[in-house]
């Protein structure tokens, strides 16, 4: 079988002294020092519509974790659109949903990254029910089971506005983490992702504002504190 390439550049791996890579370090550090009395250790990260760039963000943020020494685990919890596995060049032969349909215990679909102390759960193959096996017993299972393996937890989902599988991950998640596209996305659907959260009574941390124009760096986000009424 032909080694798989990957086919975005992850920029905290490839060139960690990037400005770039920095604004992710800045993320890290704000992320972790957003709570005081709750530790932080499974962060669900979504957007309020598709191709905002949360995946990107997300891979970035795991490496960023990674490097910092923390034991970090990254799941691609969009059944429907999975993309990290072609973010690390890594199988999706199997994922999320084999070990959820018990077709392979957990150990078996864990696989390791290019990056020290990262490992990644690919999504899988797409199920018809993505929501339910979300929802489910074995699902709650599985995120107690990497709980104990894991410092440090981070889930991909799919854009909150586009279906209910985002905000089931966010009532197992302690943190969540809203990413937006500052040049497209309207300020209705950026609240209304946030009402989608709150209605769940998730702890959203903080927001990501992807391709923002700044002269004096090249980093492409901005991360704010954990509440925000505009």
């Amino acid at each position: 079988m032909s080694r798989l390439i990957p086919k975005w550049n992850l920029i905290t791996e490839h060139n960690p002294k990037s400005p770039i890579s920095e604004g992710y370090r800045i993320l890290r550090t704000n992320i972790e020092f957003s709570s005081i009395d709750q530790t932080l250790q499974t962060i669900m990260v979504t957007s309020s519509k598709p191709s905002e760039g949360k995946s990107t963000t997300c891979a970035n943020m795991a490496v960023a974790f990674a490097q910092a020494n923390k034991r970090v685990l990254l799941i691609d919890a969009d059944l429907r659109k999975p993309t990290q596995h072609h973010i690390f060049g890594k199988t999706n032969r199997y994922g999320l949903t084999t070990v959820l349909f018990n077709q392979k215990e957990l150990q078996d679909i864990i696989q390791l990254t290019n990056t020290d102390n990262l490992s990644m759960i690919s999504a899988g193959p797409t199920p018809p029910n993505p929501s339910e096996l979300l929802s489910s017993k074995r699902m709650a299972a599985l995120l107690t089971a990497t709980r104990e393996m894991y410092d440090v937890i981070i889930i991909d989902t799919p854009p909150i506005l586009s279906v209910t599988d985002a905000q089931i991950v966010a009532t197992q998640s302690d943190g969540v983490v809203l990413v937006l596209d500052s040049g497209k996305v309207k300020k209705e659907a950026a609240l209304k992702a946030k009402a989608s959260l709150e209605h769940v009574k998730a702890k959203l941390v903080g927001v990501v504002l992807n391709n923002i124009n700044r002269k004096d760096s090249n980093s492409y986000y901005y991360y704010y504190g954990q509440k925000s009424d505009s």
